[in-house]
């Protein structure tokens, strides 16, 4: 009972059957709950820390940049084990299961149908493409750096200081 009495004084909390209110309702016992917790990371990261030496705060700060690189490499080795199960160390589970469609075609309802531009849902050439459509794409591609060439040129001259302000400025 001592030591139970300890740490209720410790964290600020009386027993439930010495608190005077019996009937707090939830949300006076989650206040209550958040208050007296403040209070404890107060009482811990104020009275009972103390300054770490230069080779502590290096230690620390080593442990704590190692924490999500280790983590990060287990969580990598995991998903390599995972990938295996899935599809074989070289993708031999791949062939075993049936793929539906390639490229810009898959299988919906059992019936071929064309997806991206042209096809479900519109958008672009992406998978495939002929040359009439890469023709155009360059074509768009170069009008678009066009435009921003000139757009940049333009930002760049009413950037610039004009000349008779500066003649101006120095005369003055």
């Amino acid at each position: 009972m001592l030591i139970a009495t300890s740490v209720h004084i410790i964290i600020g909390v009386t027993p439930r059957s010495s608190h005077p209110q019996s009937k707090m309702g939830f949300t006076d016992f989650l206040r209550n709950f958040h208050e007296k917790h403040e209070k404890l990371k107060h009482t811990i990261h104020n009275k009972w820390r103390y300054p770490l030496p230069k080779s502590g705060q290096y230690a620390m700060a080593l442990f704590y940049f190692c924490i999500p690189i280790v983590g990060g490499h287990y969580v990598m080795e995991w998903a390599k084990s995972k990938s295996v199960d899935e599809i074989g160390a070289r993708g031999e589970k791949l062939r075993e299961k049936k793929l539906q469609g390639f490229g810009n075609k898959t299988v919906i309802d059992g019936k071929v149908e064309s997806i991206g531009a042209g096809g479900i849902g519109g958008g672009v050439h992406l998978a495939l493409s002929d040359e009439e459509t890469q023709k155009k794409n360059k074509a768009m591609l170069e009008a678009m750096f066009r435009r921003e060439r000139k757009r940049r040129r333009k930002e760049k001259k009413d950037s610039e200081p004009k000349e008779s302000n500066v003649d101006e400025e120095q005369t003055s």
